[in-house]
């Protein structure tokens, strides 16, 4: 998948800080919550809790907050489906892979989806 560049940079250098109040919001209207929305993002990146504030707080913007996260999921590549009309497991760059493997997580919560099957594990 090829995103528009000039969108894909304005995505890019905006604050996550401005991003996370909409996942919140969105699992919110659904009867989930802030908690659970934190824990998915740990779960997907490896921020603890005070990391994942730190960046709020300093508005770190979204590129460098998915480049710079402490430990990516090996799991996360369990992550199938589609967001925005592109399949997560077909989108190219890394960066935006990460962002729509978020928002398809974030997307399952807001749909009732149970915690344990969001967070995928690796089949025994």
């Amino acid at each position: 998948m090829q995103a528009n560049s000039k969108t894909t940079q304005r995505l890019y250098a905006m604050p996550f800080a401005r991003v996370y109040p909409e996942y919140v919001n969105k699992a919110e209207r659904k009867g989930r919550t802030k908690k659970e929305v934190d824990e998915i993002i740990r779960w997907l990146l490896g921020y603890s809790q005070a990391e994942l504030n730190a960046q709020l707080k300093k508005e770190t913007n979204v590129e460098t907050f998915v480049v710079q996260a402490p430990a990516l999921n090996p799991s996360r590549t369990l992550i199938k489906g589609v967001i925005c009309g592109v399949r997560v497991e077909d989108i190219e760059d890394p960066i935006m892979r990460n962002l729509r493997y978020l928002d398809k997580l974030i997307d399952e919560l807001a749909k009732g989806r149970p915690m344990e099957k969001i967070l995928r594990q690796p089949a025994a």
